[in-house]
């Protein structure tokens, strides 16, 4: 017997008519490279029709890819809605990343149409020759100063849109129908394409507004310092429509004295970013006025202890970690003081939040040892973690198809190492790819490195594994310090003795001006590897 129930679409059309009806009046404020620009709800979704009725007009085929190489801004949030509501795909694109990865990944997707910022001009042009499956460039000037070519292929956003459209109507569309496409970092081999849904895209934004997740509400000023090339912002501007927020972007404006002055200018309530953004920002938090600030998440890569403690020390709001990938939409987990923590020290839940902690609902998590077993949730126990849920890929999109990333019964391999406490809390332990190997015993090198980040001057550490006559793998320490202050070797050892197992004490510790990082800002251990290898032949 089947429910009598509407079906009606979970699709992202719903989402501008939403915020469209009852939050028209609510604010998005954009930075610019002279100041700030605001609009209201109501000028985002109008000017996003006009925009989907501007590609029918250069005739982009439905369910083309639409790329955009683009800052944090009102013109990017068109586009998330226009792009994906008029049937096409919205595919957000890394302008960090290589000449080459660019190139390979606009190629992949076969992208119709890109649009670009500005200043971003620099980094695309150069690309053009390469980029067959490109028809026209549309510029969103942002203020950059770049010339921008004369070629017909260019076309400007502003004159694009500057029409009058009159209840222009949505395409249909299935929930099921692609939505966005964001390609993985490669640091695996080369980067794979991860297509959302409408579906997947809508129930993660409604996630986010759960109470023991993110919480957003309508009292909410949502910062995303998460580019919005990078798993759509988190789905921060959808979650912001879905709960009528205020939304302030950074457009190009990143540097820490920008950022910290929309957190108090805007009285920004919820902020989401990278921990390379907060420890930029903590020299600055004294000065700034911080007191509507309720909430801070972090994701990318883990949280230092010594950053967590920090932060709260100076702001009375603890930096919340979460724990996601591309192919998760991206948001997995998400830490919080459950009723079980009562009774913790403010040390003690600093340090918890700065774990993943457990899934959100309907996200399902289970950890396999090396032979495949399910492995208990008994928080000691390390397996490799594997997901499933509706907001989770079942595959990747274009040249990436057929990896072994999924397992026969459906899960996500995410390449991570963690441990499951038994009320859900994620530790993850390292990639497996990173673990170092030493006389058969597996060495963290996230726990280490979060070790070696508490020794007074150490800025930043990564942990490689680095081959060795008799344990088969050492770890090699790879730090920076403040003002490249010189790192006394044996205090450091000092220092882990008793933090770590004696036999994960770095015999090695190589000081360097910056560790390399990838484009979204994960310590790039390959690199390192290399660097090291190069070293010793050297040597």
């Amino acid at each position: 017997m089947r429910a009598l129930m509407q079906d009606r679409p979970l699709d992202i059309s719903s989402l501008s008519r939403r915020v469209e009806q009852l939050f028209a009046h609510k604010r998005v404020v954009t930075g610019t490279v002279d100041g700030e620009v605001t609009a209201t709800w109501r000028d985002v979704v109008d000017r996003s029709r006009r925009l989907a009725a501007a590609l029918d007009e250069i005739q982009v085929p439905r369910h083309a890819r639409v790329g955009t190489f683009g800052w944090n801004s009102q013109r990017h949030v068109e586009l998330y809605l226009a792009v994906p509501g008029s049937g096409r795909v919205l595919h957000t694109l890394n302008h960090r990343l290589f000449a080459d990865e660019l190139a390979y990944i606009v190629t992949d997707a076969a992208d119709d149409v890109l649009f670009v910022d500005r200043s971003l001009i620099p980094v695309v042009w150069p690309l053009m020759d390469r980029l067959r499956t490109v028809r026209h460039v549309v510029v969103m000037d942002d203020g950059g100063p770049a010339p921008l070519p004369d070629d017909p292929r260019i076309l400007d956003y502003e004159t694009l849109i500057d029409r009058r459209v009159d209840g222009v109507p949505t395409a249909a569309v299935d929930e099921s129908d692609a939505a966005s496409l964001c390609y993985t970092s490669g640091t695996t081999g080369r980067p794979k394409g991860v297509l959302y849904s409408h579906r997947s895209i809508v129930l993660h934004a409604l996630l986010l507004l759960g109470v023991d997740n993110f919480a957003i509400s309508e009292r909410d000023v949502v910062l995303p310092i998460v580019p919005m090339f990078h798993v759509n912002a988190w789905g921060l501007p959808y979650a912001a429509m879905l709960a009528g927020s205020d939304l302030v972007l950074p457009g190009p404006a990143m540097s820490p004295q920008a950022l910290a002055g929309q957190l108090a200018r805007h009285r920004v309530t919820f902020a989401a970013g990278v921990p390379a953004i907060w420890r930029a920002l903590l020299p600055l938090v004294d000065r700034a006025e911080l007191a509507a600030l309720r909430m801070v998440v972090s994701g990318g890569s883990p949280v230092p202890d010594t950053l967590a403690r920090s932060w709260y020390e100076r702001t009375g709001v603890p930096i919340t970690s979460s724990w996601g990938m591309t192919e998760t939409s991206p948001l997995v987990a998400c830490s919080r003081i459950a009723t079980v923590h009562d009774g913790l020290d403010p040390d003690a839940e600093v340090a918890l939040l700065g774990t993943p902690g457990p899934p959100v609902p309907l996200t399902e998590l289970r950890l396999v040892d090396e032979a495949g077993e399910r492995v208990g949730h008994d928080a000691t126990t390390p397996g490799e973690l594997q997901v499933a849920g509706p907001t989770v890929a079942s595959g990747y999109f274009g040249a990436g198809a057929g990896t072994d990333a999924f397992t026969d019964d459906g899960w996500l391999r995410t390449g991570d190492v963690a441990t499951i406490d038994r009320y859900g809390y994620v530790r993850i332990v390292d990639r497996t790819k990173d673990l170092v190997k030493s006389g058969g015993e597996w060495i963290s090198s996230v726990l280490l490195e979060n070790e070696i980040m508490a020794y007074p001057g150490v800025v930043e550490a990564a942990v490689i594994g680095v081959p060795d006559d008799r344990w088969g793998e050492r770890p090699l320490a790879c730090v920076v310090t403040t003002g490249g202050a010189r790192v006394d070797v044996a205090d450091l050892r000092s220092h882990l003795a008793g933090r770590v197992a004696s036999w994960w004490i770095p015999d090695q510790v190589w000081q360097l001006p910056a560790i390399p990082k990838t484009a979204t800002g994960k310590f790039a251990k390959s690199v390192l590897r290399d660097q090291f290898a190069r070293r010793g032949q050297s040597d």
